[in-house]
């Protein structure tokens, strides 16, 4: 089984002008709509979301340790740990 090839035949492709593009006012084969949903979308009632939330809680904890192993290891530079 073959699978139909992506583009239309140009042969028999209404309105296709020689270049490969189509006449002013005529719709291109096979063209792509974009649309919107119909209702809007919901905001999040707060500003942050659990995600959110949980990944500012896992930065702020790295910084932390972060924070704890360079003062500690300028302690031990200037030796004021045993």
């Amino acid at each position: 089984m073959t699978a139909q090839p992506p583009n239309p035949d140009p042969d028999r492709t209404p309105d296709l002008e020689a270049g490969g593009g189509v006449s002013p006012g005529s719709t291109p084969p096979a063209a792509a709509q974009t649309s919107g949903g119909a209702e809007p979308q919901p905001s999040s009632r707060g500003r942050l979301t659990p995600t959110g939330v949980v990944t500012l809680v896992v930065v702020v904890v790295f910084f932390l340790l972060f924070l704890t192993t360079a003062v500690v290891l300028i302690m031990k530079i200037f030796g004021a740990t045993g």
